[in-house]
């Protein structure tokens, strides 16, 4: 079995929007180049199958994404994407035709970002793909990670919820549906719900040196300098395990920096300070 069931792999940290639940950049633009995410996935082979575009910054905007999911449909990875959909029109054929994709999650929460932007547009192109990627036999998820801790939706997403609804044919009131964690629209088609998070940080408070996680034990991140972090929330890079284009990975898994923190994490322990503030694993309790 490979040691992890994902690895986010950040392309690149550059987007095209300024979303409000997106914590700020704060590292450097940057975007991988082929050599560097060509070493990167010969390096990730032997401890995954599954690669997420994802952390920070829109794959799509990358300049190489096309030659980047051949060169993962080369080394036989399968790679799920995560976008705010508004390059679809000009990048969407390259994901329903690239053998590597498997799934493409759509943020529909990164809307109220989309200033200039005709709402109900972008929701049909979305909604469109969609199909496309059904067609193809692949999967698409519509997320919508914008409920309140009372899983209540805002004017906004109830707006997107009736858009999806007569696009789909929905039977029923999707916003009477909140408390699920998704609902199928159709073959392969998905509408993801989920309550806001924060961003963990260095700066927020300590909750404690227990809990449970699947950050380590099911997945690490790659930052676009080649960092290597815990989950996909690091997206500061604030628990830095080593970096891949400096240390070989089966290195860096290997040095107690990483052995102790993921054996400490099956025992329920938390032993990195950011995890010790990261409010979101205590979802997991």
């Amino acid at each position: 079995m490979p040691l992890f069931k994902r690895v986010y792999l950040e392309i690149g940290n550059v987007c095209n929007l300024h979303c409000s639940f997106c914590s700020p950049r704060v590292r450097p633009a940057r975007q991988m180049n082929f050599e560097e995410f060509s070493g990167i996935l010969a390096q990730l082979k032997p401890y995954t199958d599954y690669l997420y575009f994802h952390v920070k910054g829109e794959p799509l905007a990358h300049p190489l994404l096309e030659s980047f999911l051949a060169e993962a449909a080369r080394q036989k990875f399968q790679v799920t994407i995560t976008t705010n959909g508004t390059l679809l029109p000009q990048k969407g054929k390259i994901l329903v035709q690239s053998p590597a994709v498997r799934q493409v999650n759509l943020s529909l929460h990164s809307f109220s970002a989309h200033q200039g932007i005709d709402t109900d547009g972008y929701l049909d192109s979305c909604f469109a793909f969609a199909r496309q990627m059904s067609a193809a036999g692949r999967y698409t998820t519509l997320r919508l990670w914008t409920l309140s801790n009372g899983r209540q939706a805002d004017d906004g997403t109830r707006h997107i919820l009736s858009r999806i609804e007569q696009f789909f044919g929905v039977e029923g009131d999707l916003a009477s549906m909140l408390a699920s964690r998704a609902v199928a629209l159709g073959k392969g088609i998905f509408v993801s719900f989920d309550e806001e998070f924060e961003w963990p940080s260095m700066s927020a408070p300590f909750i404690s040196e227990e809990g449970f996680c699947h950050g380590l034990r099911q997945m690490i991140g790659i930052l676009a300098d080649g960092t290597v972090v815990p989950c996909c929330l690091d997206a500061d890079g604030n628990a830095p395990l080593g970096n891949v284009l400096e240390t070989p990975l089966a290195e860096i898994l290997s040095q107690p920096l990483f052995t102790q923190a993921r054996e400490a994490m099956f025992n329920r322990k938390v032993l990195l300070p950011l995890c010790q503030r990261c409010s979101y694993r205590t979802r997991f309790n």
